[in-house]
This record gives C-alpha cells, sequence and structure tokens, in this order.
C-alpha cells in the first residue's frame, strides 16, 4: 500500500467514525467540511431527508469584502467561507449547526471554516 493510500483510508476510518456520532436534522443541520490541496468546501446537510441545504465552494464563491483579521491565503478563504455560509444559514432560519470535519484534524482551514461560521452567527 502506498503512504498516500493509506493517508486516504486513514481519513476515511476517522470520517466514519465522526459520522457515527454526529447526524444533522432540519432544525440543526450538519455543516460538513471537505479540504483538498487547493479549495475548501462546505455544506449544510440535512440527514433526515438526505438533501444539501446550502452548499459553498471556494473556487465559484465571491470573498471580496469580508474582514478576515490576520489571516492570510487559503487559511483566510476559508475563514470568509463559514462566515458566508452563516450568513446563507440565517436566511434559512437555521441558528444551531452540528459541525463535522470530515475525518481532518481541527487545525487550519478546518478550524478556520468554524471560526467564521461562528463569528457569522452560528451555534455549534
Amino acid at each position: 500500500m502506498s503512504r498516500v493510500k493509506t493517508k486516504q483510508v486513514k481519513r476515511k476510518m476517522r470520517h466514519a467514525r465522526v459520522r457515527a456520532k454526529v447526524s444533522g436534522t432540519a432544525t440543526t443541520p450538519r455543516l460538513n467540511v471537505f479540504r483538498s490541496l487547493l479549495y475548501v468546501s462546505i455544506q449544510l446537510i440535512d440527514d433526515q431527508s438526505g438533501k444539501t441545504l446550502v452548499g459553498l465552494h471556494s473556487k465559484t464563491t465571491k470573498i471580496e469584502g469580508i474582514d478576515v483579521g490576520e489571516r492570510k491565503g487559503k487559511v483566510a478563504i476559508a475563514y470568509a467561507l463559514g462566515k458566508i455560509m452563516a450568513d446563507k444559514a440565517k436566511e434559512l432560519k437555521i441558528t444551531s449547526v452540528v459541525f463535522d470535519r470530515g475525518g481532518f484534524t481541527y487545525q487550519g482551514r478546518v478550524q478556520a471554516v468554524a471560526d467564521g461560521a461562528r463569528d457569522g452567527g452560528l451555534i455549534f
């Protein structure tokens, strides 16, 4: 087994372990985060009906005009995505979510998404 495949398999196992404990509903959907080497994708998911309520991707979302503080680069983009997601959740009258880190460690861009969503007004 190559090293890359091993890392992917381990992340899938961690994600399955998180998903066994975390489930979203219509009132408190699951905020799912996926990060690749270049981009970040986040979704609000209602697991009971099996539907994605809102989805954002760092490649297609306009991020200008959002205060990101001292953050730079991809972490700043992830923080801005979290804030935009909080605004879109407010439009749907959603105030609390369950955070799903997708098997990734809670640091860097994953943490920046969570911080942006919290600063935008979502409750975890």
